[in-house]
């Protein structure tokens, strides 16, 4: 009978291990939160190479078809469109009805779409909108729209289901030779797809008009091409693009023409940098870390350097590169390696310094373009459609000048289109096989979402244990088991301990309704007219800071201010803002990972180091002292205006720092209806 007592009274090794991890949270929060950052620093040693995943595509299997026939035409367009822009009287119209024109040679279906600037301003009901959801211009008139032109060309074995889009940029006011060579390479792979007899997918050609910027034209012409709607800009069509000759002029069409599902996208441009040798750079970050199917970057990396010697970039922070520390990490690695290969040959985690610096470069660059939720190009007003699409910009080592450099240039850059096209174009669905979740360590390597996960749970993990041992240290704090009491004084004490836990949730809930008053303080201060950001960044300021002094006048009582709280209530209070703070990541990683990943990074330490000021000094011990000076300097880190000013110090110098330039920065944060402007919510409520 003993014996069956005890086995009753054991308890489970899950609760025993609870108990164990709940009874040493301290030690637990060091260990995951150190794992966590070594775990983030180990990610380019992680990196894998990347492979095509999706056997349809086979790129590079057949050889180009693209011929100096294609070239010569397209030579003659940009000849065309130079001589125009040598004389500015009338360009803008007349190089529309040139491009159209073109396109109506070469038997494409072609229409001119016309929109309106919009602009992209905060709005607390469309801020969980598209980001091209802004409000149009007050006022305008016929001379305040962009004209998009349009070509489609019908797969002659396909069914008009599907479609891949080709887009142009093209400033009709300012436009230049580098804009006339990105519109060659479009035309001289639209030039030979209206000939080839394998194509299975419509062809969409967009020359958008980027006189109001390169994202505006493409935004709206999908929203149009999605939703159409009917407005009085129908009505202004007729006067478009007159070319004088009433035969051509019947052939353009002034609606939408529509095709298919788009299966796959790829804006063209072209830029002169002073390069070694012929590059092609790939944008690929898209709204709040949108990313596309990792087999499009890989067949357009695999066709460019083995196909057509191009070397590809992708963007890196190149102060990273001249960091003492990161060289010295990657020498600490690399030393990490080689003694993991002497254990184990089949380990296959060395790495050498210098590729871990490229790797770490890159590597942050893509965290941080993610994590800041702002697209890189055009191509993001194709991922809010779920549309795979990514921004290559060529780049040549020698001037354009040159006409047999540029004829070159444009064999190889349309061919590198044409097998692109190729590839998108044996799919029988959309993208799918390869990763949509992934960090780029280089144009070859990536790291995948069940590896860098690891890092952002590890420093997440100790929230909850936290959380839950200050809860548990409160019940022994007020213990109410004692062998002298009834049963009812026990069920007593369990109510009140219930009603601390409920006045500190209430406490938490103000903040947070305080957060949200502040996030919506922006709309209200952009309403003043003639202010300028330094103004508005302290008017915010001001602001904020009012709001809270009024709500904790109504809503918390002055007994029950923080820093008068017993140990013990306070405990309850960091153990509520702790858990709400858990969920808050949870979510945010769901919305953003990057944005959830950095601001893990520097929150969580203050949030398990948070301890009330006033009771520290009190103390007067070396505990009390350090504790205090880490939760100043840590408080301050991770203040948003602080972490800006500091990024930006270490960028760009601190000597152009302006109080203004957080406001801009916020200001194109919400334009874009970017979660990252959450994250500023956040941590403020967190301090």
């Amino acid at each position: 009978m003993a014996e069956t007592e005890v086995s009753k009274k054991r308890k489970r090794p899950i609760v025993r291990l609870a108990v164990l991890l709940l009874s040493h949270s301290v030690l637990v929060s060091v260990i995951c939160c150190t794992a966590g950052v070594f775990g983030l620093l180990l990610l380019p040693v992680l990196a894998k190479n990347t492979y095509i995943s999706e056997n349809a595509l086979m790129p590079g299997s057949t050889s180009s078809m693209l011929s100096n026939q294609e070239v010569s035409e397209a030579n003659k367009l940009i000849k065309e469109l130079n001589n125009l822009h040598s004389n500015r009287l009338g360009a803008t119209t007349e190089s529309h009805g040139i491009i159209a024109k073109y396109m109506s040679n070469l038997g494409a279906q072609v229409n001119n779409h016309k929109f309106h600037p919009q602009l992209n301003q905060f709005h607390p009901l469309h801020f969980f909108s598209g980001p091209d959801s802004g409000v149009m211009q007050e006022n305008s008139t016929r001379s305040l729209y962009g004209i998009n032109t349009v070509g489609i060309i019908r797969a002659p074995r396909g069914d008009g289901k599907e479609a891949i889009v080709l887009v142009t940029p093209y400033n009709a006011v300012k436009g230049g030779l580098r804009e006339a060579l990105s519109l060659g390479i479009a035309y001289s792979v639209f030039s030979l797809l209206t000939r080839v007899t394998w194509l299975a997918k419509d062809i969409i050609w967009l020359v958008a008009d980027s006189q109001y910027g390169e994202y505006a034209p493409v935004a709206a012409w999908l929203r149009d091409y999605h939703t159409p709607a009917f407005s009085n800009l129908d009505s202004l069509n007729t006067e478009t693009c007159h070319v004088g000759n009433n035969n051509f002029e019947s052939k353009i069409s002034y609606g939408i023409r529509r095709s298919g599902t788009m299966a796959a996208a790829l804006v063209l441009g072209v830029a002169y940098r002073n390069e070694n040798e012929d590059t092609l750079g790939i944008y690929a970050e898209a709204s709040n870390g949108q990313m596309p199917n990792l087999d499009l970057i890989n067949i357009v990396h695999y066709l460019a350097v083995h196909r057509q010697g191009l070397r590809v970039k992708v963007e890196q922070f190149h102060w990273l590169l001249n960091s003492k520390w990161v060289k010295s990490l990657g020498e600490v690695f690399e030393s990490l390696g080689k003694m993991v290969k002497t254990l184990n040959p089949d380990w296959k985690l060395g790495i050498s310094a210098a590729d871990y610096v490229e790797g770490a470069a890159t590597l942050a660059s893509s965290l941080y373009h993610q994590a800041l939720g702002v697209p890189t190009g055009p191509h993001g007003a194709f991922r809010d459609y779920q549309v795979d699409a990514i921004t290559l910009e060529f780049s040549l080592r020698i001037s354009f000048d040159r006409l047999d450099r540029r004829n070159d240039f444009l064999l190889h850059g349309g061919r590198l289109i044409e097998g692109v096209i190729r590839s998108v174009n044996n799919l029988l669905e959309k993208f799918h096989q390869s990763f949509f979740l992934y960090l780029l360590t280089s144009p070859s390597k990536f790291v995948s979402v069940g590896v860098y996960m690891i890092a952002f749970a590890l420093l997440v993990a100790p929230l909850p244990v936290v959380a839950a041992s200050l809860y548990a240290k409160t019940l022994d704090l007020n213990p109410t088991s004692e062998k002298d009491k009834s049963a009812t004084s026990n069920e007593l004490g369990s109510v009140l301990q219930s009603w601390k836990w409920l006045n500190s949730v209430k406490t938490v809930f103000v903040v947070h309704f305080w957060g949200a008053t502040v996030s919506l303080l922006p709309y209200f201060i952009s309403q003043i007219p003639d202010s300028d950001p330094t103004t508005n960044f302290s008017v915010w300021i001001l602001f904020s800071i009012l709001s809270l002094e009024i709500l904790r006048w109504i809503l918390v009582s002055p007994s029950s201010h923080i820093y008068g709280l017993p140990q013990g209530e306070w405990a309850i209070l960091k153990s509520a803002t702790i858990s709400s703070f858990f969920i808050g990541l949870g979510l945010m990683s769901v919305i953003n990972f990057a944005t959830a990943e950095i601001g893990a990074l520097l929150m969580v330490p203050m949030a398990l180091m948070a301890h009330p000021l006033k009771l520290d000094v009190r103390g007067q011990s070396l505990r009390s002292i350090l504790r205090m000076i880490c939760n100043l300097v840590l408080g301050v880190i991770s203040f948003p205006p602080a972490t800006f000013f500091v990024f930006k110090g270490v960028i760009e110098g601190f000597s152009g720092i302006k109080a203004g330039d957080f406001w801009n920065w916020v200001e194109s944060l919400w334009a874009w209806n970017s979660a990252t402007y959450l994250y500023i919510d956040l941590s403020c409520i967190q301090r």
